[in-house]
């Protein structure tokens, strides 16, 4: 029936480029120009043999009715050509998803400017906030060649996200507008709508991620594992042979899209994994159906495959240097960049400096919910929070870690954002210790021992333990700087390394004192974007971790924020989650933002440093800068990487 259909289509006319989006809401940020009509399609050559014997149907066919455009010259960006391999390594095998978040093919997705627009959509209407259809593109399929319709929306709606064994813990918080979930209907075959009682912002946004909210599933393919649909002597004997212990893990591991560990499910991302762990070697050949097109009508990618090899993370630098790659800038960090310059030429690869995208590359933690009762006084008092800003000499750590490449500011937004605003980016980032120090002396911290530390209200001479993954000297670096700078205002740092497991579960059950992680991973927001990382919301945020589940968990477990401040940015997030407009969510953005400047909540140290990209010299359309960053451009994401191609056809075979 498939074939059938396939033969049956009405062919792919470039000439329906132009006009491609539905009214809504949602629109092209990049507009391309329309397609030449009746340009001529050029059949990919990987693809040619299979078209010829018939096992695949020509271009035209494959392609909805009307394609995604990427417009390459509004970009700055060349027409490329087809063929050849690209190269990556990685420290893990979960690191496949990598391939996902590049690939970044989501129902709506951010540019590189930060606007939502259309992607696997056609478009979008949004009402108020409150109801969204969402319209398909007619002749899209998965990569199997199945139709992508409204039926796998319903499927995954119906049958998995309604069914208590494979959505236990209830709806994502994307799907819950004021804790209430939506009404779905399937309008029409292409045409799926959620309509809420109340206005839900993030929805859009959440499916726009770095790592989406899943809507939908290939119903025609996960339906063989629902007890609901499938045979059920054919599911227990797959259940044995994948030896899991029912239907629902069965279920759940053949149907993971964002780490694609099952070759056989069908995807609609620019890549298909057909290798399946465990393996020291990852392939991904193009889908012969992926929805975007070039100027031309050329159906993307340009590349062929991506091959992915699992290294040691540690000797990733090396390998990189070594020519191993042709693409990578995951293990790799700023301390490599002079040692991979000196391999630049010999290897044949450019070593490109973008901009990090998190608020600080390195911020400091105070754990507001630690379990030492003195402490935890201590880190709420503002003053203090204000004094160890203070009493650390940025300038120096850039210039010393950084090479002065970076920028002494506080964990704040970019200047990239609308939102941003140079004096919070500076509220108490400036070297003070006269002022840390009498900050300190006005707390009653003014008794000191010998070695001239300060002695705690209890006696105990204020030694801190800072906590860190230890995945980075770059960490231990910056940490060593920090606590001699410290150490001159009475305050003695200890650094503790641990696994990064360890070092989550930790921070958790209260046990750590300082963490230090990375600030804001969207450091480059909209007013639209959900300021989750603003507030206590859940168990995970490291400063406030006991808060985070209180508010998760609807008051059920952990503890209900104590501070003032804390409790206002828990209101102000909620009234964001039910906002109906830009101008009222950006005022909510900027009192929240204003509010931990003011607070200092978390102390950032740097940001805007260099991450590097090594790109091979004949890898062609990677932009020489760019922001680095999971959200919202999913790092390579937003930069289209469906548009890189080699220069010469025999790179790469």
């Amino acid at each position: 029936m498939r074939d059938a259909a396939l033969r049956h289509r009405a062919p792919y006319s470039p000439g329906l480029l132009a006009g491609f989006l539905r009214a809504g809401l949602l629109a092209l940020a990049l507009a391309a120009p329309p397609v030449a009509a009746g340009e001529k399609l050029v059949e990919i050559p990987m693809l040619a043999p299979k078209v010829a014997k018939g096992e695949l149907p020509p271009m035209a066919e494959r392609l909805p009715t009307t394609p995604r455009v990427v417009p390459l010259s509004a970009m700055g960006r060349e027409t490329g050509q087809y063929g050849g391999t690209l190269r990556m390594l990685m420290g893990d095998q979960r690191d496949i998803r990598m391939v996902t978040i590049y690939g970044y093919a989501r129902l709506v997705g951010f540019d590189v400017p930060g606007k939502l627009q259309p992607d696997l959509l056609a478009g979008v209407e949004v009402e108020g906030d409150r109801i969204f259809t969402l319209r398909l593109r007619p002749g899209h399929r998965w990569s199997d060649g199945h139709p992508f319709t409204a039926e796998d929306f319903r499927y995954w709606w119906e049958d998995v996200a309604k069914n208590n064994r494979l959505t236990r813990s209830g709806l994502p918080l994307a799907l819950l507008a004021d804790g209430k979930p939506p009404r779905f209907e399937v309008i029409d075959p292409l045409t799926v709508r959620y309509t809420w009682p109340a206005p839900n912002p993030k929805f859009l946004p959440a499916l726009a991620g770095g790592q989406p909210q899943v809507i939908m599933m290939p119903a025609h393919y996960m339906k063989q594992f629902h007890q609901k649909y499938a045979d059920k002597a054919k599911l227990e004997a797959e259940i044995a042979k994948v030896r899991v212990r029912d239907w629902g893990a069965l279920h759940e591991r053949k149907s993971r899209s964002y780490r694609p560990e099952n070759p056989d499910l069908p995807v609609l991302d620019p890549w298909i994994n057909k290798v399946a762990p465990p393996a020291e070697r990852f392939v991904f050949e193009r889908n012969p159906y992926f929805h975007r097109v070039d100027e031309n009508g050329q159906q993307l990618p340009y590349i062929d495959r991506i091959e992915m090899s699992i290294s040691t993370g540690s000797l990733i630098p090396a390998k990189v240097a070594s020519g191993e790659v042709d693409l990578q800038a995951r293990y790799i960090r700023f301390d490599n960049y002079t040692f991979l310059r000196e391999h630049e030429k010999r290897q044949k690869y450019r070593v490109l400096l973008w901009d990090q995208g998190t608020g600080s590359q390195i911020a400091l933690k105070p754990n507001l919910n630690t379990a030492d009762p003195v402490l935890r006084e201590l880190f709420r008092d503002v003053r203090f929070r204000r004094a160890l800003s203070l009493g650390i000499n940025r300038r120096d750590l850039n210039k010393v870690i950084f090479y002065g490449l970076g920028t002494e500011a506080g964990n704040s937004v970019l200047p990239g954002s609308p939102l941003y605003d140079a004096r919070q980016a500076q509220a108490f980032a400036a070297y003070d210790p006269e002022e840390a120090n009498r900050l300190l002396d006005e707390i009653g911290l003014t008794r000191r021992n010998v070695e001239r530390t300060r002695l705690l209200p209890d006696g105990r001479p204020l030694f801190l333990t800072v906590e860190t993954t230890g995945e980075s000297t770059e960490e231990t670096d910056v940490m060593q700087l920090v606590a001699d700078d410290l150490r001159a205002i009475g305050i003695r740092i200890f650094v503790r390394s641990t696994q990064r497991d360890v070092f989550r579960r930790r921070a958790i059950a209260g046990q750590n004192e300082i963490s230090v992680w990375h600030g804001l991973d969207n450091a480059t927001p909209s007013p639209d974007h959900e300021p989750e990382e603003l507030a206590p919301n859940n168990p995970t945020q490291f400063e406030w971790p006991l808060w985070g589940q209180h508010v998760a968990t609807g008051g059920k477990e952990g503890e209900k924020p104590a501070l003032p401040a804390a409790q206002r940015l828990v209101e102000l997030h909620r009234q964001w989650a039910m906002s109906v407009d830009a101008a009222q969510r950006e005022r909510i953005w900027r009192e929240m933002l204003a509010i931990h400047a003011e607070q200092q909540f978390t102390i950032g140290l740097v940001n805007r440093t260099k991450q590097p990209v090594v790109v091979a010299s004949d890898l062609r359309n990677v932009p020489d800068t760019g922001i680095f960053s999971f959200e919202p451009r999913a790092f390579f994401g937003a930069y289209h990487p469906e548009t890189f191609f080699w220069a010469k056809k025999d790179n790469r075979p």
